[in-house]
């Protein structure tokens, strides 16, 4: 059986035709189980600290809690949820560390009031943080001077890049601190989502080179995230093995040099949920367009922006009864909104690309599938639509985790005068 088949008739056990009939469409589903299992796969790291942006539910962030991870948080609303999650904020190693390349003012007041370990990526931060509470420890983000990523969008170094100090100001930098009495305790370098294995080899170079102009204070490096996830028949799974091996090698080069013993961390997002999510939608209506054939469903690029963001390729299955039986054909498939670029099956560069599926009728189900990453967090009200319910499929059992958000609801905000 094709690890993307194009009929599929349950998730994590549960029929998809009875979580339509108790929760409706568009619905986002997370298997569990997938999570637990991709959790599993990074157990020879020191700390596996999940990257919540990817898929911030409070269900999914607590049961990595209750799995042992810790988190990432990228804003003052992303360490709320890590504590309605029950993560303590401070703590050794730190189990909510605040990753950012800038300081909002609200939410510098909190990291200095809550002393939340703070991983820096621009010199201005260092000076902030120095000035308001100095002598803590602090973890500082690494521009290499390169990138890679699956997109130009998802590259995070170089010099086209917004994240991380740049690696010639490493040394401004540690003197910033020093001024102020910050320790940099940790080093953190990220490259772009997609990186593979020799690319990965000169991050670890570049990780290894600024350690060691930071010196002895260096007690943990993070190997960021963005190991590479399948979405389409062909894709290999990156080699976990061989990540850990390169990483835990500069591990032991810095040890030695240093002769202390140095955390390991890894910062996965969508490696962790990506896989355990669906996107489940109904078929509105059907049309031709020349050679073209459309399925237009009832969630748009408000729902799941990665396709309009960066051309992402989602494989999708059709939940229909004897859709197993019924010819083939290329479609496109849309969703209802007012823009031409609301569209599930295009390239990077904007142009449809038709994908295979099983001939279908109105009201029937499509599924996207992997969408647990970036999905319900890129999520908008564009058009005034309303955000989707989310599920998660546990030990066989659904669970609702967050109730489908209603028009009144969306409009609370907005005061007419």
């Amino acid at each position: 059986m094709s690890e993307f088949p194009l009929v599929r008739e349950q998730i994590g056990g549960v029929p998809i035709r009875q979580l339509v009939e108790t929760y409706g469409t568009p619905l986002y589903v997370y298997d569990l189980s997938v999570i637990e299992r991709q959790l599993a796969q990074l157990a020879a790291f020191d700390i596996v600290r999940y990257a919540q942006k990817a898929c911030s539910n409070l269900t999914v962030l607590r049961l990595l809690r209750e799995r042992g991870a810790l988190t990432d948080a990228v804003s003052a609303g992303e360490l709320r949820r890590a504590e309605l999650a029950g993560y303590p904020l401070q703590g050794d190693p730190p189990p909510v560390v605040f990753t950012a390349d800038l300081f909002e003012r609200g939410t510098l007041e909190l990291i200095v009031e809550q002393g939340v370990h703070a991983n820096l990526g621009s010199p201005h931060m260092v000076a902030q943080l120095g000035e308001r509470a100095p002598g803590r420890e602090v973890t500082l983000r690494i521009n290499p001077g390169f990138g890679h990523g699956h997109s130009r969008k998802t590259n995070t170094g170089g010099t086209h890049s917004k994240h991380g100090i740049w690696h010639e100001d490493l040394e401004s930098c540690l003197l910033t601190a020093d001024r102020n009495g910050l320790a940099v305790s940790g080093l953190h370098m990220h490259i772009g989502s997609g990186a593979d294995l020799d690319h990965l080899s000169q991050v670890c170079r570049a990780m290894r080179d600024a350690a060691m102009q930071v010196g002895r204070s260096v007690k943990s490096i993070s190997a960021g995230g963005g190991l590479p996830v399948p979405y389409a028949e062909g894709e290999s799974p990156i080699d976990v093995d061989g990540y850990f091996e390169r990483w835990d090698a500069t591990r032991r080069e810095l040890e030695g040099e240093f002769g202390h013993s140095v955390r390991l961390e890894i910062e996965p997002g969508r490696f962790l949920v990506a896989e355990s999510g669906f996107l489940i939608c109904e078929i509105r209506a059907i049309k031709q367009a020349g050679p073209n054939v459309f399925y237009l469903v009832d969630a748009g690029f408000t729902h799941l922006a990665r396709p309009i963001l960066y051309g992402a390729y989602h494989p999708m299955s059709l939940c229909a009864p004897f859709a197993e039986q019924r010819s083939m054909q290329e479609v496109l498939v849309g969703g209802p909104l007012c823009e031409s670029g609301d569209i599930f099956t295009q390239d990077a560069e904007g142009i449809v690309r038709p994908q295979t599926l099983p001939k279908a009728n109105v009201g029937e189900l499509l599924v996207i599938e992997r969408t647990g990453a970036y999905g319900a967090t890129m999520a908008s009200n564009y058009n005034s639509l309303p955000l989707a319910a989310e599920v998660v499929i546990r030990n066989g059992t659904p669970e609702l985790a967050r109730r489908r958000q209603t028009i009144d609801e969306m409009l609370a905000g907005e005061i007419v005068s």
